[in-house]
Formats: structure tokens, sequence, C-alpha cells
């Protein structure tokens, strides 16, 4: 089993490279699941019910968020009706959705988790107690856990922490692809980002102006996209369905 997870989608011109490239992807590939990160997907700040069935129909199958999921007011109730739509799950328990899910496709079926960071994000609840939770609640085979966070250290800890009880444990939020994409000791693929699928032409999505004139100066800027030369990142994770192990793992990084 192949699963393609893309990193954080950043507006249009994210979308945009979904809908140029995951078709081909799949078929060259041989892709049975593909997991995106949508908090930036409309707009680059949440996911509107717009976004969500343009990327629906360019063929992903589920969809994880982040410190940006309350960014459009379309997202609890795509949270509340859509099985595929995952947010933290350690966010308060009041808030509405949930932190994970199992998507079946094709006779084959997956779980997918959704945590987040501590370190240098809104307080929240830990998510490695969340994350224990989440996989006894699951009990699937294969479980894949999108962790968004800041720190390189803290996903790191949680791929040991998840060693041989998750079959892949992916990074995402700090939209830069890391080159440490490894097998770990009891079979769990790992890699601390995925990257941004969106403009490169860009401080992490957004426009370089404003940008710099935040770090330079400290003053307040509207921190409109970044325009031009696009990519997509991701990561493919070859799983043996019987142990739920990951057997091999390629980073993916299309530009144009």
């Amino acid at each position: 089993m192949k699963i393609f997870c893309i990193g954080d989608i950043v507006a249009s011109y994210g979308r945009g490279m979904v809908q140029g490239y995951l078709d081909e992807l799949v078929y060259q590939k041989e892709i049975d699941f593909v997991i995106a990160n949508a908090e930036n997907a409309s707009h680059g700040n949440g996911m509107n019910r717009r976004a969500y069935d343009e990327l629906c129909s360019y063929g992903i199958d589920a969809f994880t968020m982040g410190n940006h999921t309350w960014g459009t007011k379309e997202i609890a109730a795509i949270l509340e009706k859509e099985n595929n739509v995952i947010r933290p799950a350690n966010f308060d328990t009041a808030c509405p959705g949930k932190g994970s899910s199992v998507i079946s496709k094709n006779g084959k079926s997956i779980g997918i988790i959704n945590i987040i960071g501590q370190t240098f994000l809104p307080p929240c609840d830990s998510p490695f107690r969340a994350v224990d939770r989440e996989i006894e609640k699951l009990n699937t085979t294969v479980t894949f856990v999108d962790f968004h966070a800041e720190a390189t250290s803290e996903k790191i800890a949680m791929g040991w922490y998840l060693d041989g009880r998750a079959s892949a444990v992916f990074g995402t939020h700090t939209h830069v692809q890391t080159a440490d994409e490894q097998i770990l000791p009891k079979g769990t693929g790992y890699i601390s980002d995925l990257g941004m699928t969106g403009s490169l032409n860009s401080i992490l999505g957004r426009d370089k102006t404003a940008v710099l004139n935040k770090f330079v100066t400290g003053m307040p800027q509207k921190f409109d996209l970044g325009v031009g030369m696009n990519c997509l990142c991701g990561c493919v994770f070859e799983i043996d369905e019987q142990n739920g192990k990951t057997i091999n793992i390629e980073r993916v990084m299309i530009k144009e």
C-alpha cells in the first residue's frame, strides 16, 4: 500500500499544483491514498467549502488541519459533516470536529490522526497523551499521524514516541521540506516536515516584501500571498498492509 502525504497547501497556487500534478503522481507511483494538510488552503488561512470541494475533486482522500483550523467560518460545519477532515486531537474537547478518522477506499482502510505541538504555538493539551488516546480508539493496522508543530525537536520526539505504534509520522506547519526522511527501528516512517505546496517566490507562502518589512522594522504588515514559481511537496510512504510498517519512503518536490 502506498500513501502520498502532501505538505501544507497554500491558497490557489497550492491548489493549482495539486490540480496539475496529483493525478499523474497517483498513476506513476501507484498511490492508494492521498492525505493533505489543508489549514492554509483557502487564501492562505483555513479551508472553506469551495476549497474542500475543489481539492476532493483532484483526488485528495483526507485532510488534516493545524493552528489555522478556524481561519474560515465554514470549517466548523465541514468538520462536523465530513468524515475525511480532522483537526488536532489535542484541541479542547468543546471544539467542533474530531482528531482522528478511518478512511476506506477500494477495499482498503487507514487510520489518520492529527495533533498539534506545544512549543512556540498557542496553548493546547499534550499531543503525546492525545495521540495515545486516538491510537487506542482507532485500533487500525495502518495508522498515519500528522504532527503539526514548530520545533523539530518536538517532532522528532514524537517520531520516536510512536515508533512501532504508527505506520508513519509526518510533520507539517513550517512550510520547509526537511531531508531527514527515515524508517525508525521498529518500522515507523518519519519525516520532520513535508514542506509547502504553494508559491516558492515567497516567505512561507507570503509576499516577501511585507514579511521582510516586518522583520526589518518590527511594524505590523498585511501579509498578502507570494506570487510566482510554485511547488508541490510531500512524501510517499509504502506500507506493509499485514503489519502496518513502512518499507519504503520517498520525498517528492515538484517545481514549476
